[in-house]
């Protein structure tokens, strides 16, 4: 790789399927700096795009990717610089699950620290059965603070914990009987099994996606009764939306619906 080249590759099919590859192959797409500000530049342009569909984050050379970039976080180190590092990652994070779309992860090789956070923030995830997880932080004596977050919400709290702990790896068929994942596949079957979710989602109206992901990641954070709530006034505004008149119109007319391309 030239230094020219993007530190995130980004093509769009005519389906409306953004595919974002991480480009830093020689240093296993360690988010440095540059990185995380080109990751959140392609997240935040996305929802100005009204034909992007869904999102399908992959990784160029060996590794998903290794975390962050140590040599850099290492070169002038200092309170500041760290606390605004640290912020910089949550941005790109949490830019995730504020788009209208779904990401998946699309994992080979070895996802680890900030690369298994970034993971675990996806909406999906499908992983070569050879990939591998871990949040090693520990092993240096850095526990992975700002992994627990995305770590915790996904897997069960003594299975997030261990791995926290221990700083050692898990296999991909560990990673989704935990909850990390959702699907393993062949690396030679991955693609496929990346496409199948893909296909699944495209079929779909767009607005249905949008508002059901917001309310998703809302409702979490609510006590019951306000989850309740929520999804409540969320179900009935999608219920006015002419994709779910004309997708109950069909089920009822017992005929496939005529959403043409959602919107």
């Amino acid at each position: 790789m030239t230094t020219h080249e993007p530190l995130v590759l980004r093509e769009t099919d005519a389906r409306g399927v953004v595919k974002l590859t991480l480009n830093r192959p020689n240093a296993f797409n360690s988010l440095s700096e540059a990185m995380l500000a080109a990751l959140l530049a392609e997240f935040e342009a996305t929802p100005k795009d009204d034909a992007a569909r869904v999102v399908v984050l992959g990784a160029a050379g060996k590794a998903f990717c290794a975390g962050h970039d140590l040599k850099e976080m290492r070169a002038e180190p200092s309170l500041d610089y760290y606390q605004k590092l640290f912020a910089q990652c949550t941005q790109v994070m949490l830019a995730i699950q504020k788009l209208p779309v779904p990401v998946i992860a699309r994992v080979h090789g070895i996802a680890t620290a900030a690369g298994c956070q970034l993971v675990a923030m996806c909406d999906l995830a499908v992983a070569a059965r050879d990939a591998r997880f871990a949040v090693s932080g520990v092993n240096l004596g850095l526990f992975c603070s700002t992994p627990s977050v995305a770590l915790s919400r996904n897997l069960s709290r003594k299975a997030a914990f261990e791995m926290l702990v221990t700083g050692g790896f898990i296999s991909a068929d560990e990673a989704q009987a935990k909850g990390l994942v959702n699907r393993v596949a062949a690396p030679e079957e991955l693609d496929a099994a990346v496409e199948a979710l893909v296909g699944a989602i495209v079929a779909k109206p767009r607005v249905a996606l949008a508002m059901g992901k917001q309310l998703f990641y809302r409702q979490l954070e609510k006590g019951i009764a306000a989850a309740y709530d929520d999804a409540g006034q969320t179900m009935a505004c999608n219920m006015m939306d002419e994709s779910a008149l004309e997708g109950v119109q069909a089920f009822i007319d017992k005929r496939p619906p005529r959403w043409g391309q959602p919107t």
